[in-house]
């Protein structure tokens, strides 16, 4: 089945750039806001001249026709006028994670190219001393004397180089990454990325009297590639000062800069807006929201829906870096009746114009506005009766259980969702130590708002299985319920599968497997061990505490006046032994339950087996002190120290015989919580 996506703009349209209309822009409005961050606002006027003065030297720098400039930088003032820079230099623009260096710096690895622009606050970060030519974005590179650090230099030496003309539309604009696991840069050119502005403008209704704000990392494409639709439509584009976005600062910057088009990821825009006082009362100024980077279930999409001011409009965009940010877009009036489950469903509605959609063998195909060649997606999806695409997960998280049964884990997640009370799931499989790897859910309440529950109050283990009854097949129904305060994302919005926890191992079983026995996120559940030396050192010592103490407790109890040798000698042996057993005990009592847990025994049991093993140790040094302080004929007294210490000594040694003989726990039987 097939989805097309025509547009009368399309046919109408010259071959020029998102450079030429951009500079167009520039001539026809140069005071009109461009880049609003503060004091680093700049007008289209200024962007353009400071690109200019930028590309000059780029070009004197030897930069080839198409040759590819990196840029990085956490000013994002200047990495727009960078990126332009690159453009009229004739090349191609490849923006880096500068906020991690590491990343940053394997994006570099990846990419070879032929300069980095940055800033010197960055350069050491980035360049990690391949040899790659580096220009500075500032007067120490070669500026002029006095001009500002963040003012990029006039040409050095001479007329300044004339700027190549016009690129032909297949030519390279720029390289992409891509938000997957495993990121990949993705040529596009420069038709596709001025293909991909004029399909969001025509769905977006972009006004030059909009000012977009770009919430995503600035290498990830939603800002890569999204930088085009104010810059290219005559809006205004609003940057954060210095520092990459925070929601505290995203609230402020969308109602003091009057932001319209807001573009974001689904877990931002439910915690930007979710917590607000009634229906209607959120960022009066935004007249569009598009939320992409991840899935985005119907019911959220209505709840943001009924948040912003009537006559918004709530976007789900699904987009790919292979089109530049475009794909299919839904918005809650393409419904022709209301559906069942909406917390189970996420629509990805119709093509973007340009665009058509094809649905092969379960996966989705995607051709982008340029006309270029279908693009396999790697997600799962159907073409409904209604004529709207519904996403259906990844083949990249689809999971193999024993037996060779494959299993995708978008069906289990969204019956999962149906909970009340969750936000947000994954589900995973993780490998166990003692046989086949199981299905594990990850589970989170909904995103902001002051109605959340804890994670502690999300559904266990028994109440998720009776939940899934009936929906999920039991051999698919996940083992394990780890609940989380929220699930990991990465920088596009994505959740992100690779940053899960694992489940909490028994050591000796996470040894086999070849991991740690760590909790959750690298630390024990139940208090570290001591080191063998600390605790021989600490024992000792306080076996020394108690013998000088016994005779302030049980005074003359150690009186051996008028016993021969070699028998007192020996009875004296025996009260330290009783001491040192006493100074034993209160390590293990602290310290020895994590070692026990190592042996791979249930909760309960191992608790049980603690605490008798410490009984054993410890009630050695004040039985007998109290047994040879009793008459013989002081029964009531016998009475009472056989109650309180033979019998208990006797069920003590019965719960060690069962924990000795007890099998190991499964470490997937466990429910784990984050509290």
């Amino acid at each position: 089945m097939t989805q097309g996506s025509e547009s009368v703009r399309f046919g109408k349209r010259t071959a020029d750039t998102v450079l030429q209309r951009f500079e167009q822009w520039a001539r026809d409005t140069p005071g009109a806001h461009a880049l609003i961050a503060g004091p680093e606002s700049l007008t289209y006027g200024q962007v353009d001249e400071r690109a200019d003065r930028l590309a000059h030297r780029l070009l004197a720098s030897g930069l080839p026709p198409g040759g590819l400039v990196a840029i990085g930088t956490v000013r994002q003032a200047e990495l727009v006028v960078a990126l332009l820079a690159a453009l009229k230099a004739g090349g191609t623009y490849l923006v880096v994670d500068a906020e991690t260096p590491l990343t940053g710096q394997r994006q570099l690895t990846a990419a070879e190219p032929f300069v980095l622009l940055t800033h010197l606050a960055h350069r050491a970060a980035l360049d990690n001393g391949s040899g790659l030519k580096v220009i500075r974005l500032g007067a120490e590179a070669g500026g002029i004397a006095g001009q500002r650090e963040d003012q990029p230099a006039e040409h050095p030496e001479g007329p300044a180089p004339a700027l190549p003309p016009a690129p032909a539309p297949g030519r390279g604009a720029a390289l992409l990454f891509t938000g997957a696991a495993e990121p990949r840069a993705v040529p596009v050119s420069h038709g596709l990325l001025l293909a991909a502005h004029d399909s969001w403008a025509e769905v977006a209704r972009l006004t030059p009297a909009d000012r977009h704000l770009i919430t995503a990392g600035t290498d990830v494409t939603a800002f890569a590639a999204g930088w085009t639709r104010a810059l290219c439509s005559g809006g205004a584009l609003v940057l954060p000062r210095r520092s990459p976005w925070k929601p505290e600062d995203i609230r402020a910057a969308v109602e003091d800069e009057h932001v319209t088009v807001l573009h974001t990821d689904p877990a931002t825009a439910l915690d930007l807006l979710r917590g607000e006082e009634g229906p209607g009362t959120a960022y009066r100024s935004l007249r569009l929201l598009a939320v992409s980077g991840d899935r985005l279930y119907l019911d959220d999409q209505a709840a943001l829906q009924v948040l912003l001011r009537p006559g918004a409009r709530v976007l789900n965009v699904y987009g790919l870096a292979e089109s530049a940010g475009t794909g299919a877009w839904f918005e809650l009036p393409q419904l022709p009746r209301p559906l069942d489950d909406p917390e189970e469903l996420s629509l990805l509605g119709t093509p973007f114009p340009g665009c058509r959609v094809e649905v092969r063998d379960g996966q989705i195909r995607l051709t982008p506005p340029d006309a270029g060649d279908a693009i396999p997606t790697g997600d799962l999806g159907l073409l409904r009766e209604d004529g709207l695409l519904e996403f259906g997960g990844r083949l990249a998280d689809r999971v193999t259980l024993p037996g060779g049964r494959s299993v995708d884990p978008y069906p289990i997640e969204s019956a999962i969702r149906s909970h009340e009370g969750i936000g947000s799931v994954i589900v995973n499989a993780v490998d166990s130590a003692r046989g086949p790897r199981r299905l594990v859910a990850y589970v989170a309440p909904p995103v902001g708002g002051s109605s959340s529950r804890p994670a502690a109050l999300l559904p266990d283990i028994e109440e998720l299985r009776a939940h899934l009854s009936g929906k999920v097949p039991r051999e698919e129904t996940p083992r394990t319920v780890i609940r989380l305060r929220a699930l990991p994302r990465n920088r596009a919005g994505r959740e992100d599968r690779a940053a899960l926890p694992l489940p909490v191992l028994p050591a000796a079983a996470a040894k086999r497997s070849g991991g740690s026995s760590s909790g959750k996120y690298g630390a024990a559940t139940a208090g570290e061990p001591f080191p063998a030396s600390c605790a021989v050192g600490c024992a000792g010592g306080l076996g020394f505490v108690a013998f000088i103490l016994t005779n302030l407790f049980w005074s003359g109890s150690t009186d051996l006046t008028g016993v021969p040798q070699p028998w007192a000698f020996l009875f004296t042996v025996l009260y330290l032994f009783e001491c040192a057993a006493f100074g034993v005990g209160v390590i293990f009592l602290f310290g020895g339950r994590a070692r026990m847990r190592s042996r791979g025994r249930g909760r309960r049991i191992t608790a049980a087996a603690h605490v008798a093993v410490s009984y054993l140790l410890l009630a050695w040094w004040p039985q007998d002190n109290l047994y040879r302080l009793a008459a013989k004929q002081d029964w009531p007294r016998q009475a009472a120290l056989v109650y309180t210490f033979n019998i208990p000594l006797m069920i003590a040694g019965a719960i060690v015989a069962a924990y000795l003989i007890a099998k190991p726990a499964d470490p997937f039987d466990f429910d784990e919580a984050d509290d």
